[in-house]
């Protein structure tokens, strides 16, 4: 239960499964965890809920990310851990080379790179003066395959983990000690893989049930896996447990990205 004690950390995208599953990992291993979210109803039943506090964000806000890790440094001394966690899809279903407008290509890559891009920066120096730390950056398993009906997705995942390269390349050569690692989930019981789902159902003419069955067999264990399973890698890698392992990528995909 003290694997995180003493630790202070900062979660973005906390109220979506994956993330309020990170937090709760985090929190239950005696870190100090600071939730953050676009949903601030949601987000402060979450940080009340584990013991924890809610800060309003919006990840691609330059600004507010200075003001929250300033004010996370104020209050409690120091920052040892970011989980760039929020994230958005965008369009999963036609959202090919073609029809994405330039607009939702933006929006895509505002919030899924330029938001952990902005972490990144700015936890940097709070981590170095905090003699350390380790940046948890959420990218994906389709970082491993073409993307055609979700270009912008693709596109701006494969970005954060090129990112977390670099800055776990930085953070090892400049005295920092931070490190930086990627986890890639795969297919996980979440509302962004129901809605994969539900839309290959209505494309197909296909029960619900049925719908799933098929997205399951495309995964070598054959089943989704659960937000706890990213929260648990996603610990390892906040944890001191990692301390010799950066600028690496995680793939928790029950295999997928070997087929």
């Amino acid at each position: 239960m003290d694997r995180m004690k003493g630790k202070v950390a900062i979660v973005t995208g906390a109220t979506g499964g994956i993330g309020g599953a990170i937090a709760r990992a985090l929190a239950a291993e005696g870190a100090r965890v600071v939730l953050t979210d676009v949903d601030e109803a949601t987000c402060r039943a979450l940080a009340l809920e584990i013991g924890g506090e809610a800060q309003v964000q919006d990840v691609t806000d330059e600004a507010r990310w200075a003001e929250l890790v300033a004010d996370v440094e104020r209050r409690h001394g120091a920052l040892h851990v970011l989980v760039n966690c929020a994230g958005t899809e965008g369009r999963v279903d036609a959202g090919t080379p073609e029809n994405t407008t330039l607009d939702e290509w933006r929006r895509v890559h505002a919030v899924n790179l330029d938001g952990t891009f902005l972490g990144c920066r700015t936890a940097l120096p709070a981590m170095r003066r905090a003699g350390g730390g380790s940046i948890v950056n959420l990218a994906s398993i389709v970082t491993c395959f073409a993307t055609p009906n979700a270009a912008a997705y693709g596109s701006s995942k494969a970005g954060v983990a090129h990112l977390t390269m670099s800055v776990a390349m930085h953070g090892a050569q400049n005295g920092a000690r931070v490190r930086c690692n990627s986890v890639h989930p795969g297919m996980i019981r979440t509302r962004m893989l129901m809605n994969i789902v539900e839309l290959g159902a209505r494309r197909l003419g296909i029960p619900l049930e049925e719908a799933e069955r098929r997205q399951k067999a495309r995964v070598p264990m054959a089943e989704f896996g659960e937000p706890a399973d990213i929260a648990l890698a996603v610990l390892y890698l906040a944890s001191d447990e990692s301390r010799y392992v950066t600028g690496t990528g995680l793939h928790v995909d029950g295999g997928w990205n070997i087929q």
